[in-house]
Parts: C-alpha cells; sequence; structure tokens
C-alpha cells in the first residue's frame, strides 16, 4: 500500500469524481445579494463557514466517524451518519452532502474497499462517513485526515469565490493562504468539542443556501 500521505492526497484532490466543485454552499447566492463582494468579504464569509458550520459539525462528528471505523463500530457509524444529515440547515445542504458521499461511496466499492462493499444499499451516506471510511482503509492519521478534510473543503470554496465574485487567481491563493491558519485552530478546537456542544447554527448561510435553490440564474448546482 502506498504511503497514507499520497492516499491523503488522492482524496482530498479536485479531480477526486465527487462532484464538489459543482457547490458553492449558499456563496453564489451571497455574491448575488452583494454580501459578498470582494477578496476580504470573500474570506470573511468562508472563514466564518469554516470555523462556525465544518467546524462546529463537520469536523468533530468526523473524528467520532475515524474513531468508530477503526473498532469497526457500525452501529456509532450509522447514528453520526445520521446526526449529520439530521443537521443540515436546508434541503440544498443536505443534498449535497448526501449525493457527494454517494459518489464517494462508488468509487470506493469500485477500488475495492471492503467496509465500501459491505455498505448498506439502502443507507444514504454523508460525505464525512465516507472520507472517513477512506481514512482508516489507507491508514491516514485523524489529524491529518481532519486537516486535508477542512482543505479540500477550503479549496472548493476559494475555487467557488474565484468564479463567482469574482477574484482572480492570486487573489484565490491569497484566499486560501489568509485561511489557513484558521483550518489548524478549527482542527483544534474540534478535538474540544463535546458530543452536546456539536453543532452548526448559521442563519446567513441557511438563508442564502434556501434562497439559492429558486435562485433565477446559478453557476452551481442547487
Amino acid at each position: 500500500m502506498a504511503k497514507p500521505l499520497l492516499h491523503l492526497m488522492q482524496i482530498v484532490s479536485p479531480a477526486l469524481p465527487v462532484g464538489a466543485y459543482a457547490y458553492s454552499q449558499g456563496l453564489e447566492y451571497a455574491v448575488e445579494r452583494a454580501w459578498v463582494s470582494d477578496l476580504d468579504g470573500a474570506a470573511d464569509w468562508i472563514g466564518e463557514v469554516l470555523s462556525h458550520s465544518v467546524g462546529g459539525l463537520d469536523l468533530p462528528v468526523l473524528l467520532r466517524l475515524l474513531a468508530a471505523w477503526r473498532h469497526n463500530d457500525i452501529q456509532m457509524v450509522q447514528y453520526w451518519n445520521h446526526t449529520l444529515q439530521a443537521s443540515r440547515e436546508s434541503r440544498e445542504l443536505l443534498l449535497e452532502d448526501v449525493q457527494m458521499g454517494e459518489a464517494l461511496l462508488r468509487l470506493l466499492v469500485s477500488l475495492e474497499v471492503p467496509s465500501a462493499v459491505q455498505w448498506p444499499l439502502a443507507e444514504p451516506i454523508s460525505f464525512a462517513t465516507g472520507f472517513a471510511m477512506a481514512a482508516r482503509h489507507f491508514e491516514i492519521d485523524d489529524d491529518d485526515a481532519l486537516s486535508g478534510f477542512a482543505w479540500s473543503w477550503l479549496e472548493n470554496q476559494a475555487a467557488a469565490a474565484v468564479k463567482l465574485v469574482p477574484l482572480g487567481q492570486t487573489d484565490g491563493q491569497r484566499l486560501l493562504m489568509a485561511l489557513m491558519p484558521r483550518i489548524e485552530k478549527t482542527v483544534a478546537d474540534a478535538y474540544l468539542c463535546a458530543d452536546d456542544d456539536i453543532g452548526a447554527g448559521l442563519p446567513g448561510l441557511a438563508m442564502a443556501s434556501m434562497q439559492h435553490e429558486t435562485q433565477y440564474s446559478r453557476l452551481f448546482r442547487s
């Protein structure tokens, strides 16, 4: 088996065929309404979603999913998988999570990952659940898995901002560099998050996502 770092690079790559590039997580509507109109605005919007949505929900649950897969505790895997889906604040965010999760599951089945092959066909799978499944199979360290997950999310959001705001390619890199330290803090905070504190409550993100479902003109999937 290749080194875990190489497999981490594989599953966080934009080339991974899960369709992440098709989603803006409400950013498209935020630009439409001029809530985000420049580099600083994009960094503020994306940074807050990273800290309080990805950091408050996805990363703490991902950490628990990694532990559950490590112990082959399928009951806990399904518990946290259901928790993720129940916590999505809009239909669009839920569909994004499940559609990306199912695309990743199909890929892992094709790669003959045993836990993917054994996943119940009728059970919708969240992206973080499939990501944890892959990370555990490829023996990726928990810290690296959380950082990679957050980085992949951030990279997709930066790519969306480049198209939507719009920003130049250099500004896209400035955005990534500006938010790198926030990834480190967000990952560290995930370890301190108790079960009862897991959740995301971002009214602006929820409203932007819901409004995006019926936005007249869209580049990104609804």
